[in-house]
């Protein structure tokens, strides 16, 4: 008999008895379990799962590599790639998968059905297009690439093959914005007047690593930009600015550590986001939105949800990094990434929402430089 109840198919990180005060209401458990029966489904309509290999392995390839292989079954690790050999055969030795340092290998496995690209950024577009041209279905992390061109390519080269090309915009499958989303789906916001988001690393990553991240705008904010599209609408006009504060070195490669946007959005909603590479407290990424009949805020940062009372101070305390705050969310995008491939619906986060993200991202860096507003083209 098939467990409906949710308990067995969920991560564990999302069972009732681990969510503490987040099941304080019944509307966002219902968010939860309808999210479980999707992947639930997914995965009693095959009855293999789908096998992935993943490619470029720094710090959230290997967590996708070590989901896949220890907390999922609705996806197999068949293999790792990395262009450095220590890294790919240290990763595959961990895993107990074959590992190499070429993606035509990965590309020619027949056991392969679907890639996951993880690698720097300036790859990303001419990876899609390889695999879409071995067949593969893709599941790549943001930015689809650097500019409209190449990403218009890559996502038409997807469509021609006709495999699947999912965004890795993880907070779409995150808990508390799937509760936020669907209340706001149901009207109960009424008319949206504002819109604010807020993301900030406790440390920066490293100089190497932002040399070639294409810039705060594009490695940072494009999570945002993505939720201000798929929460509010599409943007017409973006004011942005920066400044290297924290780290005067990152201005040596045309980056800042500090942004902040102004949108305005076709709706006439406006919005505001802010990041920071440095904030030193900790993680906080946090999304509020004013409406006419309520306003919704986003914003539970914490380990864990204590507060500890001390004669005189109240102390709670923060996540140090993206992944600490988003476990779930990293698996239940892979797993619905899965449950798309095997039953043939469409991914949730598709090549269009990269375009329409990445577009965010392009006129706010030619705001920053000119120093203007930038009217946002349309990307159709």
């Amino acid at each position: 008999m098939v467990d409906r109840s949710g308990a067995n198919c969920y991560p564990a990180s999302l069972r009732e008895s681990d969510r503490g005060d987040h099941d304080s209401t019944s509307r966002i458990r219902n968010v939860e379990l309808e999210l479980c029966d999707q992947v639930l489904w997914g995965r009693l309509l095959v009855t293999d799962p789908l096998r992935v290999g993943v490619v470029g392995l720094g710090r959230l390839g290997r967590i996708h590599a070590e989901n896949i292989k220890n907390r999922t079954r609705a996806l197999e690790l068949v293999c790792v790639s990395d262009a450095l050999e220590e890294v790919a055969r240290s990763v595959g030795e961990q895993l107990g998968v074959p590992w190499s340092t070429q993606f035509d290998d990965m590309l020619g496995d027949a056991q392969v059905d679907a890639v996951l690209i993880v690698t720097p950024t300036p790859l990303h577009a001419a990876m899609i297009e390889q695999a879409a041209a071995a067949g593969k279905h893709i599941f790549c992390e943001k930015p689809i690439a650097q500019d409209i061109e190449s990403a218009k390519q890559a996502v038409e080269a997807a469509r021609k093959s006709g495999v699947q090309l999912q965004l890795g915009f993880h907070r779409r499958f995150d808990p508390d914005w799937a509760a936020a989303m669907r209340r706001i789906d149901a009207g109960e916001l009424g008319q949206i007047y504002f819109f604010r988001s807020t993301l900030r690393d406790m440390e920066p990553p490293s100089l190497d690593f932002l040399r070639d991240s294409g810039g705060i705008f594009f490695d940072m904010m494009i999570h945002d930009f993505d939720v201000a599209r798929w929460m509010v609408g599409e943007v017409s006009e973006i004011t942005a600015c920066g400044a290297a504060i924290a780290d005067p070195r990152v201005a040596e490669f045309n980056d800042v550590d500090q942004g902040v946007a102004v949108l305005r959005f076709a709706n006439g909603v406006l919005g505001v986001i802010d990041v920071s590479r440095s904030a030193g407290y900790g993680y906080e990424c946090a999304t509020e939105i004013v409406g006419s009949q309520a306003t919704v805020r986003i914003a539970h940062g914490q380990r864990f949800n204590v507060e500890w009372l001390t004669p005189g101070a109240s102390t709670t305390d923060y996540s140090a990094g993206f992944l600490e705050r988003f476990p779930q969310a990293y698996l239940l995008e892979l797993e619905d990434f899965a449950a798309a491939v095997q039953t043939g619906r469409p991914v949730r986060v598709n090549g269009h929402d990269g375009i329409g993200a990445l577009n965010l991202a392009i006129a706010a860096e030619r705001s920053r430089a000119e120093k203007r507003a930038v009217p946002v083209p349309p990307t159709d």
